[in-house]
């Protein structure tokens, strides 16, 4: 499964939203994610399933509970992905803060010309 299909799904991505918090028993993600989402307890586990054999986590036993980490090598290639793209918000973000950098300049010389009379 390619990763943006992966990560299309809003219930995988709270999984790792969850996750990206520390390790975390599936019993307590399927209960966060049944609360938000109204989902079953199968399904939950369908979607842990997705992120596990699509390299997004692993998982580990320790005695009856399994224990979910997020893997971080799909989520770097994502990155690298959307590396191509940054240019495109970046200049707009960089504008942005020149003009409420702009706009703060503005109000303090106001406020000092106002506070002088």
């Amino acid at each position: 499964m390619h990763a943006f299909d992966v990560l299309g799904d809003p219930v995988r991505r709270r999984i790792l939203e969850l996750l990206a918090l520390g390790e975390q028993a599936s019993g307590e993600v399927s209960a966060v994610i049944r609360e938000e989402f109204g989902i079953s307890q199968p399904a939950v586990s369908q979607h842990l399933r997705v992120l596990r054999e699509s390299g997004f986590t692993s998982v580990r036993a320790e005695g009856t509970r399994r224990l979910y980490a997020v893997e971080s090598g799909p989520l770097r290639e994502v990155d690298a992905w959307l590396e191509r793209f940054r240019g495109f918000w970046e200049q707009r973000l960089d504008a942005l803060g020149t003009e409420l950098a702009r706009g703060k300049r503005e109000r303090r010389r106001r406020e000092e010309v106002s506070g002088d009379e």
